[in-house]
C-alpha cells in the first residue's frame, strides 16, 4: 500500500523550521494569485509549458503535484509565487520551503524526461508592480534527487505510521456497530439515506424531525462509509457552537475518544474492545484559542510563536497519539510543548479523521478545510447540521462592508508612511458620499476609483506592517483586513450581490456626511456550489429544509442532489396548537396588541403552570410585552434575552428552565434561543410566537427582494416569508424534544391562520384551534 502526498504537504512537513511569522501579509487573494500566475506564463515564450503534472515514488512514498511552468529552450524549470510588500522582509523560513517545492518538482521532471541538470528558479510576482523577481539556482540532476530523497525520509517514518493507522481505522470502522440496541423511529431511514448518497458521490438534503437523532443518525453511517469509497475525512460543520458538542457527544458514543486525559469521561465501544481509533479534531475560532491575544504572530512578539517549527514535530505527534482533540484537548497538548493552540490546531486538520469546525472552514473564501482538501486531493464526506442557516451565513461570507466613520476615525491616528495613500483614498470616498443624494442607494457600477484606492492603501499597510509590525494597532489591522477582504469580494461581483451606499450623518467636527459602502451578497449559490462539487458528497440536514426549491436556488447543491424529509416520531396528541385568528402584532398594531398578548401568556400559565418560551420580533416589542404582563399579571415569574449576552448570561438565562419549574421567558425570535436549544421534558411545556418573523421592510431587504424577484420570480417569499416562517418553526420545534414530551404552541398573529402560512408549518402538528 503506498502513501500518497503533494509536493507542497510534504515540503511544509519536512522543510519548515523556526519561528511562526505572519508579518509578510496579507497574502494575494485567489483571484490575483491565478492572475499573476497567468500574466507571468504569458510573457514566455510559445513552447513555454504550463502547469505540468508530475509524480515520482520513493519506496511506497508516491510524491505528486504541478509544477508552474517549464522552459524547454532555456530548459529551466519556474516555480511562480505572487506576493505584496518588500521581498526582502519575506522571513527566511518561508523562502526555504519555497525552494525545497521547487527543487522537488525539478527532481520529478528531470526523473520523468531524463535530464541531467535543470536550472531552478523562484519567481516572485509583485501583484501591485506587476513587477517579476527571479531566483535562479542551476542543479544537477544528482543534487535534486538528494535532496528529494532527505525530504521523504523525513516525512518516510510518519507515512509508515499514517499508513497503519489508516488500516486500524478501516479495520474498526468496517465492523462498527450502531451503539444502541435500535435505531429511533425515523432513524433508520436517515441514516440509510446518508450512507447512498455518500456511496453514490452526491449531495443530499436531508429534512429530519427533531427527536430522530439526526447527529448520530448522520454521521454513523459515514464513518461506515469510510473504508469502502475510501473518505480520507469526514467534516461534521455547524453554524452554531451547540452543534458542534452533539457532534463530540455522538462520537464518543460511537466509542471514539476512548482514552480518559484530564478528566474527559471513556465511552466504550459498545462490543468492548476499546477505543475506536479515531483522531477527531475540534477547530476553534482564532480569537477563542489565541493564548496572548495582545501580542503580534512572530516570533520576536508572542512567545508560542518563537521556534514554532521547530517544536511543532513532537507536538505533533502527541496529538496523534491522544487522538481526541476538542478545544482543551488540544489546549493542553500545545501548551505541553510551547506552542501556538490555535496553529497546532490548523496542522492537526492534516492528520485527523474527523473535524468538527464551523461553516466557514469549508464554505467561505478563505476556507481552510477547502483549501487543504484541494491542495491534498482529500477525498471528504461533508455533514452540515441546521443547513437552513447556510442561507444567511452564505451571504455573510461572500458580502463586504467599508465604514466611512471607523475611516475617518483611523485616518488622524495614522504613521506618517500611510498618510498619502490614505488621503487620496479619503478624497475619493468622500467625493462618493457627496454624490448621495438620499440616505440610501444601489449603485449599478462597482465604484473602481475607490477599489483601486483601497488597494494602494492595503499594499502601503502591508509594507508598513513588516517594518513596524508591533506599531500596527488594531483599528488600522482590523481596517487593512476589511478593505483587503472589500477588494477580494469586488473581484467576483455579479448579479448575485448588489452595491448600495448609505448615508452616514457627521460626527464630532466632521461636517460632511459619509458613505457606507457595501457589497451584498443576495444570493451565495454561485459561490457555495463550488464547495458542493469538491466533496465526494455529502449531507445538509435541518429540521427545516421546506420549501425546497428555495433552499436549492440559493445554496446551489446540484440539480441531481435527492431532496428528502422524513417522518416526524411524534405525534398529534402530543401537542396543542392555537392560532389567535383575531390577533394582529404587524407594526402598525403594537400598541393595540400588548395587553391581549399578555393576559393570553398569563391564560395559558395559568391553566397550565410550568416554563414557557415567548418569542417576540425585537427587543423593543419583548420588553414592552413583559412590562405589561409584570404590570397586568404580576403573579407571572418571567425573566428577559438581553441585547448583548455573554455565555454566563446565557447559560444563567437556560438555568431559569428547571425541571418543574414555573415561569416564561422572553426571547427574540430568529435568536441565540430560538433553535439550538434542548429542554426536554417538563423544562419546557409550551411557547407563545408573537411574529411571523418576516425581516424588516427597509430599503436593503427591498432591493434583495426586487433582486430575487428578477431572478426566481418569487421576490416577496424568498426575501421575507420563507426566512420569516423557518424561524417560527425553529422556536415552536423547541416544544416537543422526545415521545414523552407533551405542549402547547401558540402562534399569535391572524397572519398565521392563511392557507400559505399553514403550509408551511410541520405535517405532524395537529389541526390548530382558531381562537
Amino acid at each position: 500500500m503506498s502513501y500518497r502526498i503533494a509536493v507542497r504537504a510534504l515540503c511544509e512537513f519536512a522543510a519548515k523550521r523556526g519561528d511562526l511569522d505572519l508579518r509578510f501579509t496579507p497574502s494575494p487573494s485567489a483571484q490575483e494569485g491565478i492572475a499573476g500566475h497567468q500574466l507571468v506564463a504569458a510573457r514566455r515564450g510559445e513552447r513555454y509549458e504550463r502547469e505540468i503534472a508530475l509524480s515520482g515514488s520513493y519506496h511506497h512514498l508516491e510524491v505528486r503535484g504541478r509544477a508552474d511552468g517549464y522552459d524547454p529552450d532555456a530548459n529551466r524549470l519556474e516555480e511562480i509565487k505572487t506576493h505584496r510588500g518588500d521581498l526582502a522582509r519575506q522571513p527566511a523560513n518561508q523562502r526555504a520551503l519555497h525552494w525545497a517545492q521547487a527543487k522537488v518538482y525539478g527532481h520529478l521532471l528531470c526523473a520523468e524526461r531524463g535530464l541531467d541538470q535543470l536550472t531552478v528558479t523562484l519567481v516572485y510576482f509583485d501583484i501591485v508592480s506587476q513587477r517579476e523577481t527571479p531566483l535562479a539556482e542551476q542543479c544537477s540532476a544528482g543534487a535534486l534527487r538528494a535532496e528529494f530523497e532527505a525530504h521523504c525520509q523525513a516525512f518516510l517514518a510518519w507515512a509508515q505510521q499514517e499508513l497503519a493507522h489508516r488500516r486500524r481505522r478501516d479495520n474498526a470502522l468496517k465492523s462498527l456497530r450502531f451503539p444502541h440496541a435500535g435505531f429511533r423511529e425515523g432513524q433508520r431511514p436517515l441514516a440509510e439515506s446518508v450512507y447512498k448518497a455518500i456511496h453514490t458521490g452526491r449531495w443530499l438534503m436531508l429534512q429530519a424531525p427533531t427527536g430522530i437523532g439526526k447527529t448520530l443518525g448522520t454521521l454513523f453511517p459515514l464513518l461506515k462509509a469510510m473504508p469502502g469509497e475510501p473518505l480520507d475525512k469526514v467534516l461534521f460543520l455547524t453554524a452554531r457552537n451547540t452543534g458542534q458538542r452533539l457532534a463530540l457527544e455522538a462520537l464518543q458514543t460511537l466509542g471514539a475518544g476512548g482514552r480518559c486525559h484530564r478528566g474527559e469521561s471513556r465511552v466504550p465501544v459498545p462490543d468492548g474492545t476499546g477505543a475506536l481509533p479515531l483522531r477527531v479534531l475540534t477547530l476553534t475560532a482564532r480569537d477563542n484559542s489565541c493564548e496572548h491575544p495582545y501580542k503580534a504572530c512572530h516570533g520576536d512578539s508572542c512567545p508560542l510563536a518563537a521556534g514554532f517549527y521547530d517544536r511543532l514535530p513532537a507536538a505533533r505527534a502527541a496529538a496523534v497519539e491522544r487522538g481526541w482533540l476538542d478545544r482543551a484537548g488540544l489546549r493542553d497538548t500545545a501548551l505541553a510543548h510551547d506552542i501556538c493552540p490555535y496553529y497546532l490546531g490548523q496542522e492537526m486538520a492534516r492528520w485527523a479523521d474527523i473535524v468538527v469546525g464551523d461553516v466557514n472552514y469549508w464554505f467561505d473564501f478563505h476556507a481552510m478545510l477547502y483549501a487543504l482538501s484541494q491542495q491534498q486531493q482529500w477525498r471528504v464526506g461533508v455533514l452540515v447540521d441546521e443547513a437552513h442557516n447556510l442561507v444567511e451565513r452564505g451571504r455573510g461570507m461572500y458580502s463586504a462592508t467599508l465604514d466611512h466613520g471607523a475611516f475617518r476615525r483611523l485616518k488622524p491616528t495614522l504613521p506618517a508612511p500611510l498618510k498619502r495613500p490614505f488621503s487620496r483614498l479619503a478624497a475619493i470616498w468622500q467625493a462618493l458620499a457627496d454624490e448621495s443624494k438620499s440616505d440610501y442607494r444601489v449603485i449599478e457600477t462597482l465604484p473602481g476609483k475607490l477599489i483601486g484606492a483601497l488597494q494602494q492603501a492595503v499594499s502601503q499597510v502591508v509594507e508598513y506592517q513588516s517594518e513596524q509590525p508591533i506599531a500596527l494597532d488594531g483599528e488600522l489591522q482590523r481596517f487593512a483586513f476589511d478593505a483587503q477582504h472589500f477588494c477580494r469580494v469586488a473581484d467576483v461581483f455579479g448579479e448575485h450581490s448588489i452595491c448600495d451606499v448609505t448615508r452616514q450623518a457627521p460626527r464630532g467636527r466632521q461636517r460632511r456626511a459619509g458613505a457606507q459602502v457595501t457589497l451584498r451578497n443576495v444570493v451565495p449559490a454561485p459561490f457555495l456550489a463550488p464547495r458542493f462539487a469538491a466533496a465526494h458528497g455529502g449531507t445538509l440536514f435541518s429540521a427545516t429544509l421546506t420549501p425546497e426549491a428555495y433552499y436549492r436556488d440559493l445554496l446551489g447543491v446540484a440539480p441531481d442532489a435527492p431532496w428528502l424529509s422524513l417522518d416526524s416520531p411524534f405525534h398529534d396528541s402530543q401537542l396543542a396548537v392555537h392560532v389567535a385568528a383575531s390577533l394582529s402584532t404587524r407594526y402598525v398594531d403594537r400598541d393595540a396588541s400588548l395587553t391581549p398578548l399578555a393576559d393570553r401568556i398569563a391564560a395559558q400559565f395559568r391553566a397550565r403552570r410550568g416554563n414557557y418560551l415567548a418569542f417576540f420580533s425585537s427587543f423593543a416589542y419583548l420588553e414592552r410585552v413583559a412590562d405589561r404582563l409584570a404590570e397586568r399579571h404580576p403573579d407571572v415569574p418571567s425573566w428577559r434575552q438581553a441585547s448583548r449576552m455573554d455565555d454566563a448570561a446565557r447559560e444563567a438565562f437556560l438555568a431559569r428552565f428547571e425541571a418543574s419549574g414555573e415561569g416564561v421567558g422572553f426571547a427574540v425570535l430568529g435568536g441565540i434561543f430560538g433553535e439550538g436549544i434542548d429542554l426536554p421534558g417538563d423544562r419546557l411545556i409550551g411557547a407563545f410566537v408573537a411574529t411571523l418573523g418576516l425581516p424588516q421592510v427597509n430599503p436593503v431587504n427591498e432591493q434583495m427582494r426586487a433582486r430575487l424577484q428578477a431572478l426566481y420570480g418569487h421576490g416577496y417569499d424568498y426575501a421575507y416569508f420563507f426566512p420569516g416562517m423557518q424561524k417560527v418553526v425553529q422556536a415552536a420545534g423547541r416544544v416537543i424534544r422526545s415521545p414523552q414530551d407533551e405542549g402547547v404552541i401558540h402562534l399569535l398573529d391572524d397572519r398565521f391562520s392563511r392557507r400559505e402560512a399553514q403550509a408551511l408549518l410541520p405535517d405532524w402538528w395537529p389541526p390548530a384551534l382558531w381562537d
